[in-house]
């Protein structure tokens, strides 16, 4: 049991390196977008696994984890940009400083749409994946589990269901 809880732990602690190196490649590029993510998101594994952090094989299993993390945080972030687009929006808010920002985030909402126009509408996360802190609803009987750090998706305490949606 001890061998399987170090294994857990080296396996997040693998996916939060990758996520900060991720991070770090994406703000150096110029670009932002879907290709500029997909640039930065290979080069970190790439980087990683050549400094021996993980095995090949164990790398492209922590890019898909983190992929899909990151969609499902630009689908949770275009929600945020049509729900604030709606509320500031300049036929509601009048001229000023309000109006300007209700063209920035209109703008910004546009920009979240072209990021997410291959994301899946439900991404589904499987007990036993490594995910990001966020909170989980199982799809089973939607009980929901607040996940506070990077960990493994457990089956759900209530229902022992093993698939997930994910919010933050």
């Amino acid at each position: 049991m001890e061998s399987n809880d170090q294994d857990k732990s080296k396996l997040t602690e693998q996916y939060d390196k990758l996520a900060s190196k991720f991070n770090e490649f994406y703000l150096a590029g110029k670009e932002r977008g879907r290709e500029s993510m997909s640039v930065a998101l290979d080069k970190a594994n790439e980087h990683l696994a050549s400094l021996g952090e993980f095995s090949a094989e164990r790398g492209e299993e922590m890019k898909q984890y983190l992929a899909r993390d990151l969609d499902q945080t630009i689908l949770d972030a275009q929600k945020l940009g049509e729900e604030a687009k709606e509320r500031f929006h300049p036929a509601r808010v009048g001229a000023g400083a309000l109006s300007s920002l209700a063209t920035v985030l209109e703008m910004t909402g546009n920009a979240l749409r072209s990021l997410s126009s291959k994301t899946k509408e439900t991404l589904t996360y499987k007990t036993g994946e490594i995910t990001s802190a966020g909170t989980l609803t199982c799809q089973a009987c939607g009980q929901q589990m607040q996940l506070k750090k990077t960990g493994h998706v457990p089956p759900c305490p209530k229902c022992h269901g093993t698939l997930f949606n994910k919010g933050y």
